[in-house]
């Protein structure tokens, strides 16, 4: 093997970190996601149990958090199919570098596009879970009687 192409392999293998390191934030973040999904898949089969035995108000509450799970369960979904897409991206983006420099062949304009894509999709990912956690806070509030904020309590610190 000739000294310089090995040198222009390392070259190669230290700049297709870059994206290798974005890659595992993006297997980070699909984590974080099926875990997520996960417990709301859990909390939706309790609540379709429950929607057969309420009435009344209490049957619309369910309701109301049938409702907020199912957008939730939606916005997962989509950032994880985002993030699968920007995944591949990166595939493709290291393979471009690799195929570039052993082929001679100039990739760089490909190279660039499957990058940024990757990482626009990941941004969008990145909303679809801030909506979601939105959602999720906004639909957890606690009753403000349970607060007691009418009551002074001294704190132990």
């Amino acid at each position: 093997m000739n000294p310089g192409h090995a040198g222009v392999i390392a070259q190669t293998i230290q700049l297709a970190l870059a994206p290798v390191f974005v890659l595992v934030a993006i297997g980070n973040i699909m984590n974080i996601l099926t875990t997520r999904l996960g417990r709301i898949v859990d909390r939706s089969r309790a609540l379709q149990g429950q929607h057969a035995q309420t009435t009344g108000r209490e049957h619309d509450l369910v309701v109301i958090e049938i409702r907020y799970v199912d957008r939730r369960i939606h916005l997962i979904g989509r950032a994880l199919l985002l993030l699968v897409v920007s995944g591949l991206a990166i595939g493709v983006t290291v393979g471009s570098l690799f195929i570039g420099e052993m082929a001679g062949v100039e990739l760089r304009n490909l190279t660039g596009i499957t990058f940024f894509g990757a990482i626009a999709l990941l941004m969008i990912a990145l909303v679809y879970l801030l909506l979601e956690t939105r959602i999720a806070a906004s639909s957890l509030r606690l009753p403000q009687e349970l607060l007691e904020l009418e009551r002074e309590i001294e704190h132990p610190i």
